[in-house]
């Protein structure tokens, strides 16, 4: 039996590894923020999670066939938990049966064997019960075939064979073996043999006469004899009690990937319910394929925000509709790395079937997602802080292909403007050529303006919205790269009105 509910025709490997650039990715856009809240203090939600997010699928039909799943589950919550909760108690189950049992004999690993299928039929049960009278509540392709496939599975004939090989395997009239006499004399070829069954009513069984038999006693202290027919007892369950391992090996390894796989979505519906507590709308995004440029968002809010701010976190709308190239500009603390983050986490959470925290959001799909942002000052760096930045976007380099996104935060300002602008050109400009899509955040006031006057077409040029006495409102607006960063009211915000220029006046002198 199969669950397929995160790809339409094979497992989900929680081992696979991750890709390459995940740890920035983790840290650039505060990802174990939006894995906290997910797994809500569950580990294994959390592993899930994280592996899940970073496995970006690779068209827009498996996002689709992903966010048609989710759509039932936040549609159906309490079934989905039920479910879920389901596949934990499997796992107890399998684990209680060994809390007692440590003797490896046929004998006891068949006892453990009959004990979990028990516990296993009656999960199998309620597991069909769920689809048997609440599976019209389910529309998504992902639970039409699960349910389908469980009624086909788990027919009533199936649970009728089953509990009759489990009441036989309790061998309550003890065990008959069969065995050919081998080399000396010694006995062979034991196998387990299923009883006679005895005809007519219990009278008739009484008074009819009984085959030909030979019997033979164990003497009450007989212990050596005793341990002789347990030998004899286990050669014959040998093969039984492996296969009926084997069975609930199989069971366990359904419930272990249903566990798996509706772990994320028991995952995205703890965010959910969280950000609607918040009163913060999501979307299911509209994927596009590789090859369009397509970014347009309404009400774009960076997630994690959201559990960190005191204060209510603002969206975006942004429409970058055939632009390969997104430059940010403007005013300091105005919002425009949260916006950056907010499109990194975006872009991740459609790729992988989520929900994104917007009113509207589409966007293209992706080869890979990479981020190059500044990085705080290392002492124990060997080369300066412009060699480290130039030697983690070759890393980059190494793997970027065509149709990837790089989200650029303050990048190539280490050195002087005409420098870092220079280096940002060259760079850009061989990755557009490459098909390359990029949102760069940036300060270097000759870079963009560059970009303004050869791609205007091509680009997108936004803003961060500063008000006439300073204020922030946090937006950004789409408008020509300025050459001021507004870096005074960040002075006499720390310093106090006024302070910037009385310290200008100083230095004039």
């Amino acid at each position: 039996m199969k669950a397929f509910l995160m790809y339409r025709d094979r497992d989900f490997d929680l081992g696979a590894p991750l890709p390459p650039n995940s740890e920035a990715l983790i840290q650039d856009l505060e990802l174990n923020v939006l894995f906290d809240a997910m797994a809500l203090g569950d580990k294994y939600l959390h592993e899930v999670a994280s592996k899940a997010v970073l496995q970006s699928l690779g068209d827009e039909a498996e996002v689709r066939y992903r966010q048609d799943i989710l759509r039932d589950v936040i549609a159906n919550p309490l079934l989905a938990r039920f479910l879920y909760d389901l596949t934990i108690e499997a796992n107890e189950v399998e684990k209680k049966s060994h809390a007692w049992g440590y003797l490896k004999s046929p004998s006891s690993i068949l006892s453990q064997s009959v004990a979990v299928l028990h516990g296993f039929v009656a999960l199998l049960k309620q597991l069909r019960g769920v689809g048997t009278y609440n599976a019209k509540r389910f529309s998504s392709q992902g639970f039409t075939a699960f349910f389908a496939m469980l009624d086909r599975e788990l027919e009533d004939d199936y649970f009728v064979s089953i509990q009759d090989h489990i009441n036989q395997l309790k061998f309550r009239d003890g065990v008959l073996i069969g065995a050919v006499l081998g080399s000396g004399n010694k006995g062979a070829n034991y196998t387990l043999r299923k009883p006679n069954q005895q005809q007519g009513n219990w009278i008739e069984r009484l008074l009819a006469p009984k085959p030909p038999a030979y019997t033979w006693s164990l003497p009450p202290r007989d212990e050596a004899g005793a341990n002789a027919l347990g030998e004899l007892r286990d050669r014959g369950l040998n093969l039984v009690a492996n296969a009926l391992a084997q069975s609930g090996d199989h069971i366990l390894s359904f419930f272990g990937m249903l566990r798996t796989e509706l772990a994320f979505y028991i995952g995205c519906l703890n965010l959910q319910e969280q950000l609607a507590k918040k009163a913060y709308p999501i979307s299911f995004p509209a994927p596009r394929a590789r090859s369009e440029r397509k970014l347009s968002s309404r009400g774009l809010y960076d997630v994690c925000l959201t559990f960190k701010a005191a204060h209510r976190v603002f969206g975006n709308d942004v429409d970058a509709d055939d632009k390969d190239f997104v430059i940010i500009t403007g005013a300091n603390t105005g919002g425009k790395t949260t916006f950056l983050r907010s499109v990194g986490l975006a872009q991740l959470m459609m790729e992988c079937g989520m929900f994104v925290g917007a009113e509207s959001f589409s966007a293209n799909m992706s080869s890979h997602i990479f981020t190059h942002y500044v990085r705080e000052e290392d002492t124990t760096m060997k080369s300066g802080k412009l060699d480290e930045e130039l030697g983690r976007f070759s890393g980059i380099v190494d793997k970027i292909t065509p149709n990837a996104i790089v989200l650029f935060n303050e990048s190539f300002s280490a050195t002087n403007e005409r420098e870092g602008s220079e280096i940002s050109r060259q760079i850009t400009s061989a990755l557009l050529e490459k098909r390359v899509k990029i949102v760069f955040v940036t300060h270097l006031y000759d870079f963009a303006h560059s970009v303004y006057d050869k791609h205007k077409t091509t680009s997108l040029f936004l803003r961060a919205e500063r008000q006439a006495d300073g204020g922030r409102t946090f937006k950004l607006i789409e408008a020509e790269p300025m050459q001021t960063g507004y870096g005074e009211d960040l002075y006499n915000e720390i310093f106090g009105v006024g302070s910037f220029h009385a310290w200008e006046r100083s230095n004039s002198c």
